[in-house]
């Protein structure tokens, strides 16, 4: 009887034992099956998503913290450059309802638009008369480049012009091989009129005319000191250096077969010893070199053509002239930078 009481003790203690562990398994077994196949909502046990993740249920079924975590890392993102300003340029968007110069300097401000104005003129000088043909609502954009010291660098201009009637526009370009940038049309044209036998065979820009309103006597080719210059017609050297305080080095050559007209020239480097007084010229011939002597503010060659009684004549009327175009092998390139100078135009920026 002790013995049986001893077996069923056993054996009961055998069945408990079994029971508990079977209770506990649940709770050590990974639950796979919610892993792969989310429950309904609500019947998760309470506490058991966040207490054990299954390996990708994130993944699967992102919590909604999760969201919110990776925000800032896409908000940190950088801005995409404004292309403006990664170029370097300003932009100057301008309605001219008064003086040029006035409405200018409004849009750009006062430390750089005078000089900016100067610079544009020698732009708007081959479309219209200034300031004459300056209408009221006409509109001006520039892209241009801000220099220490020097004045301003202008790359574009688009100029609606109500004396005309049309929209003008001029781009700064230097072809491969050439010597100087130069402002083009869209055609491929260049912006200037080059005149033929010109004392200069090459110059970077025209900066001052007859017709630019500054009551100028000559055209100004700024061109870096040492550019050769050359005869414009056969002629006799009549007078060398005079008025040196204002001229500098500068030379009077009268056009030969009984024409009277006078070809002068200032600004040039010294001339040379060789060339005299009384010296019959050739066209074409190098009587010297550009320079910046004088009155002078920057180098340049100031070209003054004189009738024989001393009446001062147009040089743009007095030659022949002519409009150099691109050759096509450089069409490519320009279209390129013509677009992405367009494009910096298009960029308005507050204050110019």
């Amino acid at each position: 009887m002790v013995v049986s009481l001893l077996l069923g003790l056993s054996a009961g203690g055998v069945w408990w034992w079994k029971q508990r562990l079977a209770s506990e398994t649940p709770s050590t077994t990974p639950a796979a099956p919610v892993a792969t196949a989310p429950a309904a909502p609500g019947s998760e046990a309470p506490g058991a998503t966040a207490a054990a993740p299954a390996p990708g249920a994130t993944a699967a079924a992102p919590a909604p913290g999760a969201t919110a975590a990776a925000a800032p890392t896409a908000a940190a993102a950088p801005a995409a450059a404004d292309p403006l300003k990664a170029s370097g340029l300003s932009h100057a968007s301008i309605r001219i309802d008064g003086p040029l110069e006035t409405a200018i300097t409004t849009a750009a401000g006062p430390s750089v638009g005078p000089a900016l104005a100067q610079v544009v003129t020698r732009t708007l000088v081959w479309w219209i008369d200034v300031p004459g043909d300056i209408r009221r609502g006409d509109t001006l954009d520039v892209l241009y480049e801000v220099r220490s010291n020097e004045e301003p660098l202008v790359y574009a201009v688009r100029f609606t012009s109500n004396k005309t009637g049309q929209t003008h526009r001029a781009y700064r370009f230097q072809a491969e091989g050439d010597k100087n940038p130069r402002y083009y049309l869209p055609s491929g044209e260049e912006l200037e009129l080059r005149l033929e036998n010109s004392p200069l065979d090459d110059y970077e820009q025209v900066t001052s005319l007859l017709r630019d309103g500054r009551r100028h006597k000559g055209v100004d080719f700024k061109t870096p000191v040492g550019t050769a210059v050359k005869a414009p017609f056969t002629g006799i050297v009549r007078r060398k250096n005079w008025s040196f305080r204002f001229n500098g080095n500068c030379l009077d050559l009268e056009e030969a077969g009984g024409k009277g007209r006078h070809a002068l020239m200032l600004h040039m480097e010294e001339l040379p010893r060789s060339l005299k007084v009384g010296d019959r010229i050739a066209a074409g011939t190098v009587l010297g070199r550009s320079g910046n002597s004088g009155h002078s503010f920057a180098p340049h060659l100031h070209y003054q053509l004189e009738a024989a009684d001393e009446r001062v004549l147009d040089p743009y009327e007095s030659h022949r002239t002519y409009r150099r175009s691109l050759v096509p092998s450089q069409r490519a390139a320009f279209e390129a930078e013509m677009r992405r100078q367009d494009g910096l135009l298009g960029t308005t920026v507050a204050g110019g």
